[in-house]
């Protein structure tokens, strides 16, 4: 049993859905039988969320406040909490009343954004000694970390700069649909300004690395447009021929299979990619990207008023670490209320452990 990966899970911001999410994800006795879950975040926000969940009925959980991961007992029905200490317990809402568990009201502040960045780092950190197999991180919000002093534009770009890599991308999946992008956080205006030969084969090779790394021998990759019907010949723009074209010629010129060798339209790549047409799909910014996956992947229930599901993962491509994450917000408006979703997570912690054997013989 000593042989499962363990996968260090950040918190995510502690006044958003992360503590939550996290505990009901790891009430499945299931996790325990494939992973080593620990948990980098604040005894006080977990406890609390444990409790919680006691009280909705989810799980009875405790939790085991460490300061070292040598301490964790890694057995189900105990959370392992590497305790950053970042979040006074009288900051939590009172463990007392719990008839009737509410939203916090807190929103995005400087203490959440400075506990949610110290909790990646600290997991990046333990990833990068090998004290951790893979990482899998919860929800944080932007405009809070940059309250907190951190001007990062999200995960992605923390997770490059702390493992010092020049070439990444993000990608997003829902089962066999996945997508790469060539920009992210970033106007819309400055994302067509960024579709470059060298940056769309840089995403190529990514997009083929990743589907390696899945198990995947002979990946198929699409490469969506950027204008309406790519362009039609120059007409209403000039980036596929000029750039995205070449990129494809160059990644076809090395044995990396586009079945169809040219851009294909934004409006029709994504019915082919469900259709099987491709393993991964380059996109270039990201809505192209985000739109179709989480379509697929938040189903609302209109008639209950809930969300059925908020499956889907945000994978950071180019890194020496594996990072994974929930694919949605922090939920600011409902966290603390015991309606969290945790399939996303769910989803996360099993990406990783699907590719945790590829980074280990890369390591090795």
């Amino acid at each position: 049993m000593n042989e499962r990966p363990i996968l260090g899970i950040s918190m995510g911001d502690p006044f958003g859905n992360g503590p939550e999410i996290t505990v009901r994800a790891l009430a499945d006795k299931s996790i325990y039988d494939r992973c080593r879950p620990l948990v980098v975040g604040d005894k006080s926000s977990m406890e609390y969320a444990a409790k919680v969940a006691k009280k909705i009925g989810v799980a009875d959980l405790k939790v085991n406040a460490i300061q070292d991961a040598k301490d964790a007992k890694y057995e189900y029905g105990t959370i392992d909490v590497l305790d950053m200490g970042l979040v006074p317990a009288d900051q939590i809402p009172d463990t007392s009343d719990l008839d009737a568990p509410k939203p916090f009201g807190v929103g995005a502040c400087a203490l959440g954004g400075e506990a949610a960045f110290q909790y990646v780092k600290k997991v990046i950190e333990m990833a990068m000694a090998g004290k951790v197999d893979g990482t899998v991180t919860n929800a944080l919000s932007k405009e809070a970390i940059n309250m907190a002093g951190h001007h990062y534009s999200g995960h992605t770009e923390i997770y490059a700069h702390y493992t010092g890599t020049k070439k990444y991308a993000m990608m997003l999946a829902h089962n066999d649909l996945r997508v790469i992008h060539v920009s992210t956080h970033v106007s819309l205006r400055q994302a067509c300004d960024r579709v470059k030969k060298e940056r769309v084969l840089e995403c190529i090779h990514l997009a083929n690395e990743a589907c390696h790394a899945l198990g995947i021998e002979n990946p198929k990759i699409g490469v969506a447009g950027l204008n309406p019907h790519c362009g039609e010949n120059g007409m209403f723009g000039t980036e596929e021929i000029e750039e995205i074209q070449p990129a494809i010629d160059a990644a076809l010129a090395e044995g990396i299979n586009i079945p169809e060798k040219k851009p294909t339209p934004p409006d029709t790549v994504f019915s082919k990619a469900l259709g099987g047409w491709y393993d991964m799909v380059v996109v270039m910014y990201h809505d192209q990207g985000h739109i179709p996956l989480k379509v697929k992947g938040f189903v609302y229930n209109k008639a209950e008023g809930h969300w059925d599901a908020v499956a889907g993962i945000n994978v950071t491509l180019g890194l020496p670490i594996i990072r994974a994450s929930v694919d949605h917000g922090t939920g600011f408006g409902h966290a603390g209320s015991g309606h969290a979703n945790e399939l996303s997570l769910v989803n996360s912690i099993d990406f990783a452990l699907q590719v945790a054997p590829f980074y280990k013989a890369k390591r090795q």
